[in-house]
């Protein structure tokens, strides 16, 4: 049986040939049967689809990727993975490299390849936290995402709250408002303490 894997870390990847389409679609081409998908990063080898296939492959099955940083971005867990299934006689057949095997030369190009992904990884992770420490010098940084609503949105919509001596039930004034009902109860909540 010819098991295909393919993965995405980040809707992004849609744009950039990493699709879960395209992946879809080119195993297929190659012979691929029942295609296993996951929407999760790379640096995880515990993926709720990739232990699935895992649990599937037998001795004298295919897994098949369409890039060796499909299933591992770092050397050590992709060179181990890869050994240990080649160990249990399941094939592994990389469509950019070829079919792998434990010659010293098949090993040594599978190896290169990981060494590149993680410092792909790693080059990634440096520059976001280099942002991260430029946007914190900057006036008016805050940590996480941007708020929804002003203070002067949320004032309003809390005055108009039964509780707080105004006319609204929660529902009403989230429908004058706009404001969920659940952020009016944490907004709330947090006044109180």
């Amino acid at each position: 049986m010819i098991y295909g894997y393919c993965r995405v870390s980040t809707k992004g990847q849609a744009s950039d040939g990493n699709s879960l389409e395209k992946q879809r679609e080119t195993l297929k081409e190659n012979g691929a049967k029942e295609i296993f998908e996951d929407s999760f990063t790379g640096t995880k080898m515990d993926r709720p689809e990739f232990n699935k296939i895992l649990s599937k492959l037998k001795s004298g099955d295919t897994l098949m990727v369409t890039k060796l940083d499909r299933f591992a971005r770092s050397m050590s867990q992709g060179s181990e993975l890869v050994n240990d299934l080649l160990g249990k006689g399941i094939k592994v057949n990389i469509l950019n490299i070829g079919m792998m095997d434990n010659t010293p030369s098949s090993k040594l190009i599978r190896n290169i390849f990981f060494s590149f992904a993680e410092f792909e990884r790693d080059m990634i992770v440096e520059r976001t936290q280099e942002g991260k420490a430029i946007a914190k010098t900057k006036a008016g940084y805050t940590e996480g995402r941007p708020k929804s609503y002003t203070n002067k949105q949320l004032d309003h919509a809390v005055s108009l709250l039964v509780v707080n001596g105004g006319a609204c039930s929660y529902k009403e004034a989230s429908e004058i408002t706009s404001i969920s009902v659940s952020t009016l109860l944490r907004e709330n909540n947090k006044r109180k303490l």
